[in-house]
């Protein structure tokens, strides 16, 4: 595989993760509302996602998963349900003032919960499905990828699944620091949880 193959793959990548969609907005919703360490959880979960999906890929069972219609349905609903279900948890969160450390007392959902809630995102995301199972077999012939070049790829994957959604999370956590006083946090927690939920219902409609 020459390398402008693998920039080429890599440069399409970058532009679909980069266009805000429902991994973004629920990266940005996630260290809104929770902080960076969270959004970094939920990410390693949409980036296991995205794995699996060009995995299936590879393994030529991109036909079968486009075959599944109704099951991949009822994914898609329940990572909607599920993102719907964040969103109104953070409505209902009441203002924690951060403290001088920027810490707060918001109960965390932990590494797990969050992990499953960014793999909940990919798996329900018909662009990720879309992409993995339309547009990248147009990069490469996937029948005749040899192994080193499919770990390039994985690596590829990894490395801008992971990097851009951090991107947008480190911003969004940051602008937290701004936010000390009950009534500002308030507004924080129910913006970040309109766009959980708006997040949910976008994947449920597409």
């Amino acid at each position: 595989m020459h390398v402008s193959v693998l920039l080429a793959f890599a440069t399409a990548l970058a532009i679909v993760v980069a266009i805000p969609g429902p991994g973004i907005f629920a990266v940005v919703s996630c260290a809104l509302g929770r902080g960076f360490r969270e959004a970094l959880a939920l990410i390693v979960g949409i980036v296991i996602g995205d794995l699996l999906y060009f995995t299936l890929a590879v393994l030529g069972m991109a036909a079968l998963a486009r075959s599944l219609g109704g099951f991949f349905l009822i994914i898609k609903l329940a990572g909607a349900a599920y993102l719907v279900w964040l969103g109104l948890k953070l409505w209902r969160q009441p203002p924690v003032v951060m403290s001088a450390a920027g810490e707060t007392s918001v109960p965390r959902r932990g590494f797990w919960r969050s992990l499953l809630g960014g793999l909940m995102v990919t798996l329900s995301n018909p662009k990720a499905i879309a992409f993995y199972a339309g547009l990248l077999p147009t990069f490469v012939d996937l029948e005749r990828l040899a192994v080193g070049e499919a770990l390039a790829m994985a690596a590829i994957v990894v490395l801008i699944v992971g990097t851009i959604p951090a991107a947008y999370a480190l911003a969004a956590a940051g602008s937290r620091r701004f936010l000390s006083r009950p009534d500002r946090l308030k507004v924080m927690n129910r913006a970040a949880g309109t766009m959980m939920i708006g997040t949910g219902v976008t994947v449920a409609a597409q």
